[in-house]
C-alpha cells in the first residue's frame, strides 16, 4: 500500500506539474499579455508603449523562466525604475527590497494578485471556495443518497415496472441541463406568475446566511441533473451483481432477500458508483458555472467565468492549480476506495 500511494503521488505531482505548466503557457501567449498591458495602461498605447509596459511589469523574460519564478523556484524578478526605486514581484509597492524575499510564488503561498478585482489571489479563491464548498456539501448530501437508493431499488427488480420507471426518470434528469431545470423550478416555486412563492429565485442572500428558502433551488437543481448518472450506474452494477453466482447460491440457502442485498451484493455493487461519485467533485467545483451564475451565487465557477472572461491572468492560473489539485486527489481517493470495497483488486 504505502508504495502503491508513493508512486500515486509522485505521478500526481508530476501531472500537476506539467498541467500548471501548459495552463501557465496558454494564458502568458502574446495576444493575451498585450490586453492585459492596454487593459492597465489604456486601450489606446501604442506597440512600443505595449512593450515597455511588459518589460517595467516583468512579462518581458521567457516563458519558462517566468513560470518558475510564479512556481516559486526561481527569485522573483526585480527591475530599477527612474527615481531610483526597485520594483518586482516580491516587492510590493513602498516596501524595503533589502528585506523582501527571494522567492515568492505558489510554493511560497503567494499566488500573485488580480488584476480586475485589485484583491491577492489567494483571498479571492479562498472565499469563492469556501462558497462552492458548502453548495458542494448539501448538493451532495442530497444527491448521493438519492441515487444509490433509486440505483438499487432498480437493479434489485430487473425489468420490473419499479425498474422501467426509476430508470425513466434517472435518464430524464440526467437529459434535462441545468438551465433548463433552474429555469423551471424558479418559474414554478419562486416565481409569482406561478403564485408558488415557496422559495428565492437567487441565492445572493445564501453566501451570508444559507438556509432552507434561499438555497434549496440551487442544491435541488445541481443534485438532479447529477443523481440521473450515478443512480443509472448504480443499477448497472447491481443488476450485474444480483445475477453473480454466489447470490444464487444465498437464495437456494433459503437467505432472506434484504440480507442478500444488503450483506452480500451492496458492497461489491458500490465499487462503480463510488468513481462516479467522486468524479462528482470536479464537476461540482468547475461545472457549476450556469447554475451559479443562473442563481447569481459568486462561488468557484462564477470566478472562472469572471477570470476567464477579464483576461486575468493570475486570477485565472489559481483557478487551474487549485482545479487540478481537486482532480488528482479525488482520483487518488478513488483507488484508494477500491481496495477498501473490493480488497481483490491488486495493486500494482
Amino acid at each position: 500500500m504505502l508504495r502503491f500511494l508513493l508512486a500515486r503521488v509522485v505521478t500526481m505531482l508530476f501531472t500537476a506539474l506539467c498541467l500548471t505548466l501548459i495552463v501557465f503557457a496558454l494564458t502568458n501567449l502574446e495576444p493575451n499579455l498585450e490586453k492585459v498591458a492596454k487593459s492597465e495602461a489604456g486601450s489606446r498605447i501604442s506597440d512600443e508603449e505595449v512593450v515597455s509596459w511588459l518589460e517595467r511589469n516583468g512579462y518581458g523574460q521567457p516563458t519558462l523562466v517566468r513560470y518558475g519564478e510564479w512556481l516559486g523556484v526561481l527569485p522573483g524578478w526585480q527591475i530599477e525604475q527612474a527615481d531610483g526605486s526597485v520594483r518586482g514581484r516580491c516587492i510590493p509597492i513602498g516596501s524595503d527590497p533589502e528585506i523582501a524575499p527571494d522567492f515568492c510564488g505558489v510554493l511560497q503561498g503567494y499566488w500573485g494578485e488580480s488584476t480586475v478585482f485589485k484583491q491577492p489571489v489567494s483571498e479571492i479563491i479562498s472565499r469563492s471556495l469556501a462558497l462552492t464548498g458548502k453548495l458542494m456539501f448539501w448538493v451532495m448530501v442530497v444527491m448521493v443518497p438519492g441515487a444509490l437508493l433509486l440505483g438499487v431499488l432498480a437493479g434489485m427488480r430487473e425489468g420490473s415496472r419499479t425498474d422501467r420507471s426509476l430508470s425513466a426518470v434517472s435518464i430524464l434528469t440526467t437529459a434535462t441541463p441545468e438551465y433548463v431545470s433552474g429555469v423551471l423550478l424558479i418559474t414554478i416555486f419562486a416565481s409569482s406568475a406561478v403564485g408558488l412563492r415557496w422559495f428565492n429565485g437567487s441565492a445572493t442572500s445564501a453566501m451570508e446566511d444559507a438556509n432552507f428558502v434561499n438555497f434549496t433551488l440551487p442544491v435541488v437543481t445541481i443534485a438532479l441533473y447529477g443523481m440521473g448518472y450515478i443512480a443509472r450506474m448504480t443499477r448497472a452494477s447491481m443488476t450485474e451483481v444480483m445475477t453473480a453466482q454466489y447470490i444464487r447460491t444465498a437464495r437456494l440457502k433459503g437467505v432472506k432477500f434484504r440480507n442478500i442485498v444488503l450483506r452480500h451484493a451492496l458492497r461489491n455493487a458500490l465499487i462503480a458508483p463510488f468513481t462516479v461519485i467522486m468524479l462528482q467533485f470536479p464537476w461540482l467545483l468547475n461545472g457549476v458555472v450556469i447554475v451559479e451564475t443562473l442563481f447569481n451565487y459568486k462561488g468557484f465557477g462564477w470566478t472562472l467565468v469572471q477570470a476567464a472572461g477579464n483576461n486575468d491572468i493570475e486570477l485565472l492560473l489559481g483557478v487551474s492549480v487549485v482545479s487540478v489539485f481537486v482532480v488528482l486527489v479525488t482520483q487518488l481517493i478513488s483507488d484508494i476506495g477500491y481496495v477498501y470495497l473490493n480488497p481483490r483488486i491488486r495493486i500494482s
